[in-house]
């Protein structure tokens, strides 16, 4: 239960850090954009985590990053259907709208991350349940 609390305060944190870095902070949008990406791969990660706590951090973090990798290669494709999805918000921030080879490499580092952060959560809480126990 430790585990999931620290996990839905990670994205509690998370999600309007990769909001604000992306869209607010005064910096080249290239930076923004990626650091966004980090954000993004470290909340979809903890998501995970929060709902399948028995999933494995590391099997967690290359899932995301498989699943985000396709979603990226799918903006290449352009029905009217998925068009239509990505004109809304939502729909932007989870299909993304235009393909970029810039974004992989962002895609793996933040995967790395959330999996560190997953990981340190799972340790943590492992740890601290541990030494309560004492």
């Amino acid at each position: 239960m430790k585990y999931r609390i620290i996990l839905l305060i990670s994205i509690i944190l998370i999600a309007p850090l990769g909001y604000a870095v992306r869209f607010y902070a005064p910096a080249p949008e290239w930076l923004n954009d990626r650091l966004g990406s980090f954000a993004y791969e470290i909340f979809w990660i903890l998501l995970v985590g929060l709902f399948f706590p028995q999933a494995s951090p590391l099997w967690t973090a290359i899932g995301v990053c498989i699943v985000t990798c396709l979603l990226e290669v799918l903006q290449l494709w352009q029905p009217p259907f998925l068009q239509a999805i990505r004109a809304t918000l939502l729909g932007r921030v989870i299909l993304g709208n235009t393909f970029t080879w810039s974004d992989f490499p962002a895609y793996f580092i933040g995967s790395f991350l959330g999996w560190v952060w997953m990981r340190s959560a799972w340790v943590y809480s492992r740890q601290s349940h541990r030494h309560s126990k004492s």
